[in-house]
């Protein structure tokens, strides 16, 4: 008797996470773009370094230089597109010929279905390639144990205001 009791409490138990895992949050989606605003001079600056090698230039190309980020994340190319959130990390010039930025950061997440969200990028930036791939190395809220990675391309550069739109495409594995 007591066994059957507790054999149907078992299956109650797990026919409420069936449910719930039925019935829970939205699947995510599988591909995601969006766009970055860099800039890197002037007063409103989202880019910039914050250390870097004595007796060197802190700049994109110098070994050991760290910059700070915190890129506003827009839905289209526009710079008044509406704001989804912020990219807010660090990137590291790792390369003694300053070809490659380790970058480290997060996408912050402050509006539509994902706000409160963010997604963490991580991985090696080949400066001088148009193309680069990061690795999504997790998340937290509607992305928790987010897997993927993030194709970045610059389709807009200002060399004289150091201003770059950059898109990007976030590519998540299904579970």
């Amino acid at each position: 008797m007591a066994a059957t009791k507790m054999l149907f409490f078992g299956m109650f138990l797990l026919s409420i996470a069936m449910v719930y895992e039925g019935n829970g949050e939205l699947a995510l989606p599988s591909s995601l773009t969006f766009y970055l605003q860099d800039t890197a001079k002037g007063g409103n600056a989202t880019v910039t370094p914050v250390i870097g090698l004595s007796g060197r230039d802190w700049t994109y190309d110098q070994f050991g230089t760290i910059f700070a980020m915190d890129d506003p994340v827009l839905m289209g190319p526009n710079p008044l597109s509406e704001v989804v959130g912020r990219a807010q990390g660090m990137m590291i010039v790792s390369a003694h010929d300053g070809a490659n930025v380790n970058a480290m950061f997060s996408i912050v997440f402050t509006n539509m279905q994902y706000s409160g969200s963010s997604l963490e990028i991580q991985g090696v930036s080949r400066q001088r390639e148009s193309y680069k791939e990061l690795s999504v190395v997790s998340g937290t809220g509607r992305f928790r144990f987010a897997r993927g990675y993030a194709a970045f391309e610059t389709t807009f550069y200002d060399p004289e205001t150091a201003h770059s739109v950059i898109r990007f495409t976030i590519t998540l594995r299904q579970t």
